[in-house]
């Protein structure tokens, strides 16, 4: 399993979690907004932070390509400041109204 954390622009949450429901297997996604800066901006300055949408993704390692180029196709504006994206390894899962573990609880 491995977890996507995508930063995008809020005004493409809209294409990219219509986007993302198309994938088969893709059990959901959790959302928050959260406020930085990119390169080149200044941490002392207040005004130069952005607000963006942090997107968290729990998948197993087959869709994450497909979901990667998803959020990337859905999020691209080709102006700076488009977002990012990571993926990490998770070590271990589980669900907890029915104890599965591992890729079960994905």
């Amino acid at each position: 399993m491995k977890t996507i954390i995508a930063f995008i622009k809020p005004h493409k949450l809209d294409d990219v979690t219509l986007a993302l429901q198309k994938l088969d297997g893709l059990t959901g996604m959790s959302v928050s907004t959260v406020h930085g800066f990119g390169r080149g901006k200044a941490s002392e300055d207040v005004a130069a932070r952005e607000e963006h949408v942090r997107i968290e993704i729990v998948c197993l390692d087959d869709l994450i390509d497909e979901a990667v180029s998803t959020i990337e196709q859905a999020a691209h504006t080709g102006l700076r400041g488009d977002g990012k994206i990571y993926v990490y390894d998770v070590e271990s899962a589980v669900r907890i109204s029915t104890g599965e573990r591992g890729d079960d609880a994905c």
